[in-house]
């Protein structure tokens, strides 16, 4: 665990600048609105380590792969989000010198992500040259005019004498990604142009070999500033302009920077490129830059008066879940179905910046809780709009049905492991659970009856052809695959992917008989086959050790050196210099070792609380938790919400911090190449499914709820069918309030209570 932010309810905030901890500083200060986002990198020039990246949403590349070569339907490209072209730089000259903090002696610094109004600030005291200058700054992507960047600078003169200060600002294409195969380049320039003090750059992506869309994309700078427009340059790979002025002793000066984006993914054609450019920096340029900040602070009000929490009495807590909401709403919030959420958003280039299973087993449990309906369903809009690449999955592997893909931008997988992209295939019941979710929390039925009938019975096909009848033992088995524990490859009878391709088939074949004649007919829905689901759901093999009392995790998972003392810790603990041990073990020891890297068994039983007893959890996650390093992001909420369901309430603490603060706390020591934004949702998932126990059972929602020790307590909003409620739980009596919406009969602690 390393911390390097102080403790702030509303910021993110330091007075230290230490440049080994520079990327841990550039990723927890990332700024996004869903269309585009950025880490925290400096504007100026830094010579020291750094990752400047830039990114944006539903832009990427088939990049080659370079391995799996010899294994018949291995994708034949790894998806990634090319590093976007740089419109952030300037390089800030005093006395002619630039203003480079990893050589300049600087004082009095301060880097603050304001998470209220969504506004990333710093400011430092440099001295150059025997003079000393004040710089802040202050930059964000806006959520109420998506194609807005904008940045202001002041400069103040401490020192006794004039100074002179001048500032490049530029758009430019030559740009790298570090993930990139042998140092190519993704974007090549086709047009650009400057005027005095504005300049336009369009980048195109480079050409690929697999027949997917290029893209291309437009940025467009214009400044406001006390300073003069000296000179403008047009060179191969980026525009620029140029200013400068003298800053007497006392005098502070502003320049302000302002970038429209716009991308191909809405515009056909580089004239429409050019109109619509041109259109949004005139609209921009309508308002002052104190305009847009306020614009841009009630939109993000208005976002957390539906999802704030807020903690009594433990200021870390306070600050890991705002934190949370802030980065997974900077990334998503809904207002584009072609739109998913990346594993590490806007925040680096890890996981390639595609959609993984995270987004319906994680995310959208949260948007549904709080925000507007539609947002989720657009999540589920992403999906149906994939099907047909989903039958393609499938079809390579020689299977009927729909594969939906475990990475991907287009619904084609495009991961580069074998073991993850076609072993790993619970996320066809993840994304089936989804529906089912939405459909039970929101009292909608007409998505599932509709699209997400077809996506159900595509995967039904699916599973219906990728299970295998054993004789022997007289029931259907699912072999070769990986579960959501990724440090146990090509198992047979993953318990988790078992029991939920069971639910998923049981389910669709009852929702084959709610379905409409027409929907039947069109999607060739016969007798025989919801028969066929059903008996495999009936016979599906769930390996299982009565001794125990508990669901084995798959085929021979016991057979491991599994010693647990009396006080149910393994007998061999991990020695606390070894974790990470992703970091420390060869893949091979893992491998062989007992150590789970995230829930597994228990996330079947998190997606199904209630139909499990007491007994069945309590034994499950004493034999489990031990044994589980919490090295996905994805799996201490999952834990929490469990140990608080049992009223384990310290371990369920325990994990909230970890799943809370899992980023500002650097837990599993990997945060330096962006955030964990698909478990961004943890904070929220523990708090109010864990501590506060609520859940919706036929169409009532449900709390049952306690106050962590070390709290005084906590409220937080919550939207549920056309309602808005507040939920305050103190020590002694938990109070619901209802904000907006017709009233409704909700029950605490098994008592029915009428909220008006």
């Amino acid at each position: 665990m390393k911390r390097i932010f102080e403790i702030d309810p509303w910021k993110i905030v330091t007075h230290e600048f230490n440049p080994e901890d520079k990327r841990l500083q550039e990723s927890m200060t990332s700024i996004g609105n869903e269309y585009m986002g950025m880490r925290g990198m400096f504007e100026e020039n830094y010579s020291g380590d750094t990752h400047q990246g830039i990114y944006l949403g539903g832009v990427w590349y088939p990049d080659k792969t370079r391995v799996g070569w010899w294994k018949n339907g291995y994708p034949e490209y790894f998806g990634k989000v090319p590093n976007a072209i740089d419109f952030v730089s300037v390089d800030i000259k005093i006395n002619g010198e630039s203003i480079d903090l990893a050589k300049d002696s600087f004082s009095d610094f301060e880097l603050c992500l304001d998470m209220k109004r969504g506004v990333l600030d710093r400011s430092f005291i440099v001295e150059k040259d025997g003079h000393k200058i004040k710089v802040t700054s202050e930059r964000f992507v806006s959520i109420a005019f998506k194609e807005l960047y904008a940045n202001k600078l002041t400069f103040t003169n401490l020192s006794d004498e004039p100074v002179k200060i001048e500032v490049q600002s530029l758009i430019n294409a030559d740009v790298y990604n570090e993930d990139s195969n042998y140092g190519e380049q993704f974007w090549g320039v086709i047009d650009k142009s400057v005027a005095d003090k504005s300049g336009r750059l369009v980048g195109k992506t480079a050409e690929n070999n697999f027949g997917t869309p290029r893209f291309t994309v437009e940025m467009a700078m214009s400044h406001e500033t006390d300073l003069k427009a000296v000179r403008s340059e047009n060179e191969e790979k980026y525009v620029a302009n140029n200013f400068e002025g003298s800053i007497q002793p006392d005098q502070t000066v502003s320049f302000e920077k302002r970038v429209i984006v716009t991308t191909s993914r809405d515009y056909d054609t580089v004239d429409a490129l050019d109109k619509a450019t041109n259109d949004l920096m005139n609209k921009a340029g309508e308002q002052t830059y104190d305009q847009l900040v306020d614009a841009q602070a009630s939109a993000w009000a208005e976002r957390w008066e539906k999802s704030d929490i807020t903690i009594d009495g433990d200021e870390a807590a306070q600050q890991g879940i705002r934190f949370n909401l802030f980065q997974l709403f900077s990334t998503y919030y809904g207002n584009d179905a072609r739109l998913n959420i990346g594993p590490k958003g806007f925040t680096g280039e890890k996981y390639g910046g595609a959609t993984y299973w995270d987004t319906e087993a994680f995310c959208l449990p949260v948007y549904l809780g709080t925000s507007d309906p539609k947002v989720a369903r657009n999540l589920l809009l992403y999906r149906y709009n994939q099907l047909d690449g989903a039958h393609h999955n499938a079809q390579q592997q020689g299977l009927k049905g729909a594969l939906y893909p475990m990475v991907t931008f287009n619904g084609i997988e495009c991961h580069n492991e074998w073991e993850i992209t076609f072993e790993e295939i619970h996320r066809n019941s993840d994304i089936a659970y989804a529906i089912y979710n939405y459909t039970k929390t929101t009292g909608d039925k007409s998505y599932v009856l509709n699209e997400g009938s077809e996506v159900l019975v595509e995967i039904a096909r699916f599973w219906a052809d990728r299970v295998h009848y054993s004789e022997r033992n007289g029931q259907y088995m699912i072999h070769g695959v990986t579960g959501a524990d990724e440090y146990e490859n090509n198992v047979d009878n993953n318990w988790y992917t078992n029991v939920t391709a069971k639910w998923e088939l049981d389910y669709t074949a009852k929702i084959a008989k709610e379905i409409s004649d027409e929907q039947v007919k069109k999607l060739g829905i016969t007798d025989e086959e919801v028969s066929k689901w059903q008996e495999i759901a009936d016979k599906m093999y769930l390996p299982e050790d009565k001794e125990l009392g508990i669901f084995v995790q798959h085929d021979g998972f016991l057979d491991k050196d599994i010693t647990l003392d009396e006080n149910n810790n393994p007998i061999n603990k991990i020695p606390a210099d070894e974790l990470p041990i992703n970091q420390h073990w060869s893949w091979d020891k893992i491998l062989r070792s007992p150590y789970v890297k995230q829930a597994d068994v228990l996330q079947a039983m998190w997606y199904f609380m209630d139909d499990f007893t007491e007994e069945q959890k309590k034994r499950n996650f004493d034999f489990y938790e031990p044994l589980t390093v919490h090295e996905s992001s994805l799996s201490a909420s999952i834990y929490a919400i469990m140990a608080a369901d049992l009223k384990y309430e310290e371990k369920s603490v325990e994990l909230y911090e970890r799943t809370a603060r899992l980023d500002l706390d650097n837990y599993n020591n990997d945060t330096v190449d962006g955030l964990h934004i698909t478990a961004m949702s943890g904070g929220w998932l523990a708090i109010v499914e864990g501590f506060a126990g609520m859940r919706v059972n036929d169409g009532e929602l449900q709390f049952k709820p306690f106050v962590p020790k070390a709290w005084n307590g906590y409220n937080f909003r919550l939207t549920f069918r056309g309602r808005l409620l507040e939920v305050k739980v103190a020590k002694d009596n938990t109070e619901i309030k209802l904000i907006k919406g017709e009233p409704l009969t909700v029950k605490l602690n098994g008592e029915e209570i009428e909220v008006k």
